[in-house]
Formats: C-alpha cells, sequence, structure tokens
C-alpha cells in the first residue's frame, strides 16, 4: 500500500497539475493500477460532496476523502547531521557570540565541548562531523535571492505571540497569520494556544476570508506541520496537515531551518500587524472582543495604498488573485479527536480539566472533538454532552444534568455539589429561596427544565412568588408551564374564596355608605 504523501501526490498531480494517469504511474514509481485506483475513487467522493446536503454524511466523506492508506511501514536510513542536530550546534555558536560581547569569552563552548553536549543529549555524531560543519558554516556567506510571485501562487503562515490585558488579566496569546507572497493581505487571528485544532481553524478561517485557497502554502518548521526529520534537507509533514492539504488541494513548502527569509513576507508582518493593531489599545474584556478588534484594525490595514505596489492596496491585488485560487469547498472539521474513559466521577479528562458526561456512562470509553471554543463529546456516534472549552488547569466543568439519575438516588449530595455551584444565576436563586431544604423537589425540577427550557420555568416561578412565597414549589410550576389547575394544598379553597368574596363586597357597601354620610346623603 502507499502511503498518505504518496496519495496527496497522486491527486494533486492529476487534478490540479493536469497530469495523466501514465505520467503519475512513471515520475513517481506507482503502477498504473494503483494510480487508477484512487483517482477514481477520489472522483466518486467528490460528486457525492457536491450533491449531498446532510451534514452528518458530508463530514463522513470528507474524513473518507483524507484517510490514510493501511500500509507497511518501512526503516527510514539514520541520518546523523540532521537540521536538529543542526539548530542545537547553531545556537551553541550564538551563545559563543553573546558571551564574547559581556566580556565572557574564557566561558564559551569549543568545538569538542558542543561534541560532548550532543552526545550527553543522545545525539550520535561524530566529532569530525561537527568540526567540518563549524567550519563550513565559517567560510560560507549566506547569499539571498529576489523572489518574483504569481497570482494566486503562494500564502505564508506563522505563529507570534502578542502580550494583552484580557479581563484585567495580562496574558500571553498567540497569534496566527496568514500573508499573500503577492500583494501582502493579512489575516490574523488569536488564540489562547498553538494546538492542532487552533492550526486548523485558522487555515479554515482564513480560506473563508480569502474567498479561495492558494496552490501553494509555506510553512517553518513548527510542530503543527512538521512531525519529523527524515534527511538533511526534507521533512516529513504531520498527518493533520496532509489531509488538510489533500483536502482544500494546496502544496505545502517547508523553510530551511533558521531561514525565516524564505518566508519573509509573514515574519515581517507578525511585527507589523502587531505593531499596527495593539501598540494603541491592549485591554479588553475578552478575547472574542480581542479578535473583532483585530480583524476591524486589518481591514484598514489591508485596504491602504502601497506606494511598492503601484498604488494598489492589498486587498485590490487579492483580488486580482482570486481568479486563480483554487476554489472553496464545504468547511473542513477542525477538531482535535481523542477517545477518553469516563471516570467514577462521570467526568472525561481533556488537556488537565475535567468535563462532566451523562452518569450512565461511567467507566466506558467516549471520544471527544475538541474544537477552540467547544468540546463535543460522542457515544456510539451520539452527542451526549457539549461543554464550553475552559482553558485553565485542574478545573472542574460540570452540567448537573448529566447527575439527575444519580441525585435521585442521593438527594443529599446536591447541595455540596460542584454541578449546583455552576447553575446559572438564576436558577442558583430558585434554590437558595425556594429549595434548600427540598433538595429531592429541586431535581425533579431540573427535569422539567432540560424538557421545557429555562424561561418558562422563571417565568412560573415569578408569577407564584407574587401570590405566595410557599405555593413555589415544582408541582406548581408544572402546572403552570402545562396549562393544569393548581394544587389545592397550596392555594385556597373555594369555601374560603367564596367567603373573602363576601366579606369583600360587604367593606365595598359599608365604605359606600360613609362615603355618602361624609357628603350629608342620610344624615339629612
Amino acid at each position: 500500500m502507499i502511503s498518505l504523501k504518496q496519495k496527496a501526490e497522486i491527486l494533486l498531480k492529476y487534478f490540479r497539475e493536469g497530469e495523466s494517469q501514465r505520467e503519475i504511474s512513471r515520475t513517481l514509481g506507482i503502477s498504473r493500477k494503483t494510480v487508477r485506483k484512487y483517482i477514481k475513487g477520489f472522483e466518486e467522493k467528490l460528486q457525492k460532496l457536491g450533491s449531498e446536503s446532510d451534514e452528518k454524511k458530508i463530514l463522513l466523506l470528507i474524513e473518507e476523502m483524507v484517510s490514510k492508506p493501511k500500509y507497511d511501514t518501512s526503516k527510514r536510513k539514520k541520518v546523523k547531521l540532521t537540521d536538529e542536530v543542526i539548530e542545537i550546534i547553531d545556537k551553541c555558536l550564538e551563545e559563543n557570540e553573546k558571551k564574547k560581547l559581556s566580556g565572557k569569552s574564557k566561558q564559551i563552548m569549543k568545538k569538542i565541548d558542543i561534541h560532548e553536549y550532543l552526545i550527553e543529549k543522545g545525539y550520535d555524531i561524530s566529532y569530525t562531523t561537527v568540526c567540518n560543519y563549524i567550519r563550513e558554516k565559517g567560510e560560507i556567506k549566506e547569499a539571498f535571492i529576489r523572489q518574483e510571485y504569481m497570482l494566486g501562487e503562494t500564502l505564508e503562515f506563522d505563529w507570534g505571540e502578542v502580550k494583552l490585558n484580557i479581563d484585567g488579566k495580562d496574558t500571553v496569546l498567540n497569534i496566527g497569520l496568514f500573508t499573500t507572497a503577492k500583494g501582502s493581505y493579512h489575516y490574523a487571528r488569536l488564540y489562547r494556544n498553538k494546538k492542532m485544532e487552533n492550526f486548523l481553524d485558522i487555515h479554515v478561517k482564513a480560506f473563508e476570508n480569502i474567498g479561495g485557497i492558494h496552490k501553494e502554502i509555506v510553512y517553518d518548521n513548527m510542530k503543527q506541520a512538521v512531525k519529523k526529520f527524515v534527511g538533511p534537507n526534507e521533512k516529513e509533514a504531520t498527518e493533520d496537515l496532509i489531509k488538510l492539504s489533500l483536502y482544500y488541494g494546496f502544496r505545502y513548502r517547508f523553510c530551511n531551518a533558521r531561514s525565516g527569509n524564505e518566508k519573509g513576507h509573514v515574519e515581517r508582518g507578525i511585527e507589523y500587524v502587531r505593531r499596527k493593531v495593539f501598540s494603541k489599545k491592549e485591554v479588553f474584556d475578552s478575547i472574542e472582543e480581542a479578535n473583532k478588534y483585530l480583524q476591524e484594525r486589518l481591514n484598514i490595514i489591508n485596504s491602504k495604498p502601497r506606494s511598492h505596489f503601484e498604488g494598489k492596496s492589498p486587498k485590490e491585488i487579492l483580488e486580482e488573485e482570486k481568479l486563480y485560487l483554487l476554489a472553496l469547498k464545504p468547511r473542513y472539521d477542525v477538531s482535535r479527536r481523542e477517545e477518553v474513559r469516563v471516570n467514577k466521577y462521570s467526568t472525561v479528562n481533556i488537556d488537565q480539566n475535567k468535563y462532566s458526561v451523562p452518569d450512565y456512562l461511567v467507566g466506558k470509553f467516549v471520544i471527544a472533538k475538541i474544537y477552540p471554543e467547544t468540546i463535543n463529546i460522542y457515544y456510539k456516534d451520539f452527542l451526549i454532552a457539549s461543554h464550553k472549552r475552559c482553558y485553565s488547569v485542574h478545573q472542574w466543568i460540570i452540567d448537573i444534568n448529566h447527575f439527575i439519575h444519580t441525585l435521585k438516588k442521593k438527594p443529599g449530595a446536591l447541595h455540596s455539589s460542584a454541578g449546583r455551584h455552576q447553575m446559572c444565576p438564576e436558577l442558583q436563586q430558585i434554590y437558595q429561596d425556594y429549595y434548600i431544604n427540598n433538595p429531592k423537589d429541586f431535581i425533579v425540577l431540573l427535569e422539567l427544565i432540560k424538557q421545557k427550557g429555562l424561561k418558562p420555568v422563571l417565568e412560573a416561578v415569578k408569577k407564584l412568588s407574587q401570590i405566595k412565597r410557599s405555593v413555589v414549589n415544582t408541582d406548581n410550576i408544572k402546572s403552570i408551564i402545562l396549562n393544569r389547575p393548581p394544587s389545592n394544598e397550596d392555594y385556597p379553597s373555594s369555601k374560603d374564596s367564596e367567603i373573602e368574596k363576601v366579606s369583600v363586597n360587604l367593606i365595598k357597601k359599608i365604605n359606600d355608605i360613609f362615603n355618602m354620610n361624609s357628603e350629608g346623603g342620610l344624615l339629612n
């Protein structure tokens, strides 16, 4: 069987570059039968994708289109002077230069020290290889080659950091930035971290913002893009990047180690966007507000004419590029998936936080789909829990409705439970005012809220509380919501109501008499 990368090569050469199956077979050294098989399968799924309206089936088709073929892995030849080793040597040399400038030249690492340092870190490399690299690095100076880009050809991506005050707290956020190589059009977004779901999310949002997909995207050696180094100048892409590129049809390219100039637009763009957007405003109530502000400022930046673009703005050049971009497809599922086991507290552990699921799932395995802002949890393909994602650590995110079955058996556990303390403020107030001594009845109320929603319950409680505090209970709330007669035990009996009615009428008559007397009607 072929690898996922080879599958992607076959499909990109056929669908994007227009090569024949014979040419692809000869170029890649893969049999025409295998080439034909993957092209035919992809075409069939592409046709189904165009006519399918069921979101669940669309996601399934996308998953099949980018799925990894089963194949036997083969061991690659070990290369000793890898980019990883080169990066460590270069860092040692950079530290040497810093020590020289600070007057610590006697404390620099010599070649033998660098070699020993690599051996201690577990790298199998000879002293001669280290010496040869350091000598060659000192003798050769890098030359820069001016680049020219075609419309719709290249898009560059990179991560950076920005320090903002979010909700009163100084926070370091990651800013992901896409920049077009042709016109320096910027698209950026803020995230709490650089995990894979955020890496995928900014791609999908950028493609939708741009209105299409460039034929090539350039990355540095970030771990979300590069799985491992397999040679001095070769990197193996992560499976997620291969799937994303296969689905949208773009090619990916990696910079050489420490060669930010190879994607200079986005390297300079991080500093430029950070300064232009956040130098004047850095305090926000939430990340959502900061992202909204970022998009507003980017729109201004992208609309500004540039002299080096003959007076055109990046947005105008992007409009010219759109004719050459690959067409958008239905939105890719950007979630990171994990199979997790439900513990005895009916929660699952995701990124050092606990999220609740229905209590009947204790001990079972469930699938968590982790998105940048939400976490959806599935059992046997059914959505059984959805939570807002928490970016703190060691937190319990609890939905009390997941524990109704257990609380019916242990109503006394309700008062101190984490779920009760995480209820909405309105529901917590109802508990404190009317149910603190009757948790069992409150659990029944929770079932009613699950069926009918919170709003009608709040309205019913308001009506009942205006009559009498003691009549606020689940039976009467249910009666109002379902338009049934209220309980006689809580309301005055019909006999009492009749007496009250007669009494009111009698008082009214007496009052009328006294009003007449005050005017002299009867006394005269």
